[in-house]
């Protein structure tokens, strides 16, 4: 399983405020099945296979124009591990045994 770092940002919407947007993706992405998800303060962590990973980028990247964005930049980042399962979760408790000394 691939983990995927995904921020889609709307430009030119005439307001600074983008949480109407970003909740919007979040509905999005609830309809896109084989991926979980979860929305951090910076972006999206979408995990499961990679071509589930680009259908719900290319769906969160299409929400901003639906809702009448003109412009749309979206950055991602993917993490495609395969000498051993891997999740977000995962990561950070490598990182915080780590921290502990282990």
């Amino acid at each position: 399983m691939a983990i995927g770092e995904v921020t889609v940002i709307p430009v030119g919407t005439g307001s600074t405020s983008l949480s109407g947007y970003v909740a919007e993706m979040q509905r999005v992405l609830q309809t896109v099945e084989g991926i979980t998800y979860e929305l951090t303060s910076m972006g999206t962590i979408i995990e499961g296979p990679v071509a589930r990973i680009l259908a719900a980028v290319e769906a969160l990247h299409e929400s901003p124009f639906t809702a009448g964005a003109l412009r749309v930049s979206t950055s991602l980042k993917i993490d495609d591990r395969r000498d051993k399962p891997s999740t977000s979760r995962s990561k950070l408790e490598s990182v915080e045994r780590k921290l502990l000394g282990e």
